[in-house]
């Protein structure tokens, strides 16, 4: 038997066996083997009659009422409770509204706040050097707005980095490059030792794999929806306040949605209770309501067997690779051991712009960033081991080709 044919059959079982395999009748999937859910998730059956019902009955019909009747109003905090246990977090700690950017900006000048209000001189924001570039841009405004120096450094430095001084840290939960999980509990612990509040960004993480939000004492996280949770382009994003914090956390954007009284239009701003704090303006229902319903594809799955066939899909893929693809094409930068990887795959390939074009033209969509890397998301509620031993032969040929 050849080495394609092993890994074939190999694949066959491990889909037979799968536990989540019934999830994916839940997609909207065609012949392609898409490894691009970590930018924007497949489209759940569900969401097009649920969106045609929000725009044909309530919008077109019930029109104003809806606000009441069909619970448009309390959406972002109701959204916010159904995300919660996929985060590791109790109810009333999340509310759902305004982009991953607008969110990251709410939680590290409040973060700031909290620390300075607590005296001590406190006047340097820790960043991670390694972050999504937006959300380094929002760490160097928060830190103008709040008088702090910004420093950026990579995850593993901040330990040793932390002082008197600190602020704030913002930290990504799993770099967006090349898939390196990094240590959630163990960094928050140091921050914390310090006398300093933690930021998280979650988008890479929330949806593939345990997070651990209460358990691990996370003051504030944001997070958007549109990746792994599968709620559509530009869906909106969510912000976390630990239950403890929430009476003294300060919104640098406070809106009349945020408003203890917000039909009282009153001049002076007093801020509502509870995660009620992290809205601003009127909530977008449209796509929340879309992100909703397509939530329901989470019914009754654990997040821990998601992190299970993650880890499971990944280490498939890249003995794939080991097979198929002549060594020294390609390098993986994605961490070989298992507590340090998210649930992705990136391959560093000198010509990885045109690679990726031509793995799209043949059935195979990840995507590519610049300047030499092929990056392979892996969603398991609706990709198979098939899909996977497919994108590496595919991969394989095209680079022989």
């Amino acid at each position: 038997m050849s080495e394609t044919t092993e890994l074939a059959a190999g694949a066959a079982k491990l889909d037979a066996a799968d536990e989540l395999a019934a999830v994916r009748g839940k997609f909207v999937l065609d012949e392609v083997v898409y490894l691009d859910g970590n930018s924007l998730g497949a489209l759940p059956a569900a969401v097009p009659g649920r969106v045609e019902d929000v725009v044909r009955r309530q919008w077109g019909e019930l029109r104003i009422r809806s606000w009441d009747e069909s619970g448009w109003w309390t959406a972002p905090e109701r959204i916010g409770d159904r995300i919660a246990p996929l985060v590791g977090a109790a109810r009333g700690q999340i509310v759902v509204g305004d982009s991953t950017s607008v969110n990251v900006f709410k939680a590290l000048v409040g973060a700031v706040r909290l620390a300075q209000r607590a005296g001590g001189g406190r006047d340097e924001i820790l960043v991670d050097a390694t972050t999504f570039p937006t959300d380094g841009y929002i760490a160097e405004s928060a830190a103008r707005m709040t008088g702090c120096t910004l420093r950026p450094l990579e995850p593993a430095e901040v330990p040793g980095a932390l002082s008197g001084r600190t602020a704030a840290v913002l930290l990504n939960h799993v770099d967006y490059r090349t898939g390196r999980l990094h240590d959630l509990p163990g960094l928050t612990a140091a921050v914390h030792a310090a006398g300093a509040p933690v930021v998280w960004d979650l988008c890479h993480s929330a949806g593939a794999l345990p997070v651990g939000l209460d358990e691990h004492g996370v003051d504030l996280a944001v997070g958007c929806t549109y990746k792994y949770l599968n709620g559509g382009p530009g869906s909106p994003a969510y912000l976390y306040v630990r239950a403890d914090l929430q009476d003294r956390f300060d919104s640098p954007l406070p809106g009349w949605n945020s408003h203890a009284e917000p039909f009282g239009m009153r001049s002076a701003y007093e801020p509502a209770s509870g995660a009620l704090r992290g809205r601003v303006g009127t909530p977008d229902i449209l796509s929340m309501l879309a992100l909703e319903a397509a939530l329901d594809v989470w019914d009754g799955v654990t997040v821990e067997a998601v992190r299970a066939k993650s880890l499971a899909l990944t280490d498939f893929f890249l003995e794939c690779v080991r097979a198929y693809v002549p060594a020294g094409r390609v390098q993986s930068l994605t961490p070989a051991a298992h507590a340090e990887r998210g649930s992705q795959v990136a391959l560093r390939c000198e010509d990885a712009g045109d690679v990726m074009k031509r793995l799209i033209e043949r059935g195979v969509v990840g995507d590519f960033r610049h300047p030499d890397v092929l990056r392979f998301g892996f969603t398991p509620l609706y990709v198979g081991f098939g899909d996977v031993e497919r994108a590496a032969r595919v991969l394989a040929e095209t680079l022989a080709g």
